[in-house]
């Protein structure tokens, strides 16, 4: 892998009852994936404010995917408000002009090879075009929050 490609950082945050083994499951397989791709087990990325996000691309980080469990959430509401809370900072990166597709929210299970490296694939395809996350507006001190 080049230099080049390695500064073009990839976080996921994995939720630890789902995409988590399905990562897991992935390097079992003896699948790969770029090496450029930095995994945080979280239990529930809603518990992220929209500030976690914006502060990740202002550092450095060229993308994020969210792999959660979806639908089948353990945590009651928690897949609904954490869409809503991605819509903000969706807002907000239009805001401070930082291309919307550095983030992105996937459902991924505990099995699913596949789609997990779909994912992983797709975002070092869109980083390697888009390059490093230059933002040209400053970044808000506060955000608001809306309870999760």
């Amino acid at each position: 892998m080049t230099t080049a490609s390695q500064e073009k950082k990839i976080l996921i945050l994995a939720t630890e009852s789902c995409a988590y083994p399905g990562a897991d499951s992935v390097g079992q397989a003896h699948s790969s994936y770029p090496a450029n791709t930095y995994i945080l087990r979280v239990r529930a990325p809603v518990m992220f404010p929209e500030k976690f996000y914006l502060d990740c691309f202002r550092k450095g980080i060229s993308g994020i995917i969210i792999m959660s469990c979806g639908e089948e959430c353990p945590y009651k509401g928690g897949y609904h408000a954490l869409a809503k809370r991605i819509d903000r900072v969706y807002q907000m990166m239009k805001k401070l002009d930082i291309d919307i597709r550095r983030l992105r929210l996937t459902a991924i299970c505990t099995v699913c090879n596949r789609p997990f490296l779909k994912e992983v694939n797709l975002m070092n395809a869109i980083v390697q075009e888009l390059g490093p996350p230059v933002i040209k507006a400053s970044l808000p001190v506060e955000t608001e929050r809306e309870p999760a």
